[in-house]
C-alpha cells in the first residue's frame, strides 16, 4: 500500500513523534510511506518525496519540534481548481490512502475528502486541544509547559516591581491552554473564550489580591470575547477564521486594568513561542501511541477515523464527528476551579 502522509495548519510539539510511530508501524505492514510536503498545499502542487520515508529518517526526529514535513494553513475545498488538483495528485502518486496529521481544519479537509471517496486517517494535533471525541491532542501539554515557566518568570517580575501582568496565550474558541496555564502558575485570574469577559469583577478581584500582595498575574486566552470590538472587517485566514495576533488581547486587557485600578499594568504574548521546541515527554508517548494506531487503522481499511485518546486506550472514531464540534471548557469545569484564584 502507497501513503501519502502530510501535516497541516499551524505546527506544534508532537507532529514528529506522531509521524515517526506511523511509519515505524507502516514498515511492519509492508507499506510505503511518502511525505507530502507543505500541508495540503503539497498536493495541490504535487510536492510530495521523491522516495519513502525509512527508518534512517525518522528514529532520531521524536525529540524534534515543528514538523520536518512543514506545513501551510491551504484550504483545497475553497478553490474549486485546488480541490481537483488535489484529486488529480493523489490518483497520479498512487496514494491509496491520505494520513493528515492536523487540528479541526485540516482534518475537516480530510473528513470532506472521505466524503469524496478518498481513503483518509486523522491523526489529531492542536495546542488549543479543542478536538471533539479526544481527552486530549498533543502539542498541549508542550503549550501549556511554555506558558507555566513564563508566567512564573512574570510573577517575579511582578512582584519586584509591584505590577498587574497580563499573559496572552493561545486559545481560539476554547480556553484549555489557559485554564491549565492559570492553575499550574498560581494565577490571580483566569479569562477564557468559553466566559464572557467581565471588567468590573476581574478589577474588583485584582485590588483584593494586590492589597494583599502588591501584585497580580491574569491568564488570559487569545480567543477573549472584546467588548465594544467590531471584527467583521478583520483580516481572515484560509479557513475563515479572525486572525488572532491583531486583536491584541493581552494590551487591551492591560489598559484598562491600569484605567480602572491604578495599578501599573504590563501585557505579555508567548504567541509562536509556543509552537516551537521539543515535544514534552506526555506529548512523545501521546503522540507515538497516536500514530501507531492510525497505522493499524490503514492496515485494517479503517478509513475516515480520526484516532483518538479515550482515558488511557488509543481508539478510532468517526473523523466527520471529531471535527463537527469543537470541545470548549465546559462552565461547571471553569466554576469549580474558582476558589483557586477568587480570594
Amino acid at each position: 500500500m502507497k501513503i501519502g502522509m502530510l501535516t497541516g495548519g499551524g505546527d506544534c510539539p508532537g507532529l514528529n513523534p506522531a509521524m515517526r510511530g506511523f511509519v515505524l508501524k507502516a514498515l511492519d505492514y509492508g507499506f510505503e510511506v511518502y511525505g507530502v510536503r507543505e500541508g495540503w498545499k503539497g498536493l495541490v502542487k504535487g510536492i510530495v518525496e521523491d522516495t519513502p520515508l525509512t527508518v534512517g529518517r525518522v528514529e532520531e526526529i521524536i525529540s524534534w519540534g515543528g514538523t520536518m514535513l512543514r506545513s501551510s494553513r491551504t484550504n483545497p475545498y475553497k478553490d474549486p481548481a485546488q480541490l481537483q488538483a488535489v484529486k488529480e495528485n493523489i490518483k497520479a502518486f498512487g496514494f491509496d490512502c491520505i494520513v493528515a496529521l492536523g487540528g479541526e481544519d485540516t482534518l475537516g479537509v480530510a473528513s470532506k475528502l472521505w466524503k469524496d471517496g478518498i481513503p483518509t486517517v486523522g491523526i489529531p494535533k492542536t495546542m488549543d486541544n479543542d478536538l471533539d471525541q479526544t481527552d486530549y491532542t498533543f502539542g498541549f501539554d508542550s503549550s501549556v509547559a511554555v506558558n507555566v515557566d513564563a508566567a512564573d518568570r512574570l510573577r517575579d517580575t511582578a512582584k519586584s516591581h509591584g505590577r498587574v501582568i497580563v499573559l496572552e496565550v493561545m486559545g481560539r474558541h476554547a480556553g484549555w491552554v489557559a485554564l491549565h496555564t492559570g492553575i499550574a502558575a498560581g494565577a490571580d485570574y483566569i479569562l477564557l473564550p468559553e466566559i464572557p469577559l467581565d471588567l468590573d469583577a476581574l478589577t474588583a478581584h485584582l485590588k483584593v489580591a494586590y492589597a494583599r500582595k502588591g501584585y497580580g498575574i491574569v491568564v488570559a486566552s487569545e480567543g477573549v470575547e472584546l467588548p465594544h470590538v467590531d471584527e467583521s472587517e478583520a483580516k481572515l485566514d484560509a479557513f475563515g477564521h479572525v486572525i488572532l495576533g491583531d486583536r491584541a488581547v493581552g494590551e487591551f486587557l492591560a489598559k484598562e486594568i491600569e484605567k480602572r485600578t491604578g495599578f501599573e499594568t504590563r501585557s505579555a504574548v508567548t504567541g509562536h513561542i509556543q509552537r516551537g521546541g521539543a515535544p514534552s515527554a506526555f506529548d512523545r508517548v501521546l503522540a507515538s501511541r497516536l500514530g501507531l494506531r492510525a497505522a493499524q487503522c490503514v492496515y485494517e481499511k479503517d478509513f475516515g477515523k480520526m484516532v483518538a485518546i479515550h482515558g488511557t486506550d488509543v481508539v478510532p472514531v468517526d473523523i466527520d464527528a471529531a471535527v463537527g464540534n469543537l470541545r470548549t471548557v465546559p462552565k461547571e469545569l471553569y466554576e469549580s476551579i474558582i476558589p483557586l484564584f477568587n480570594k
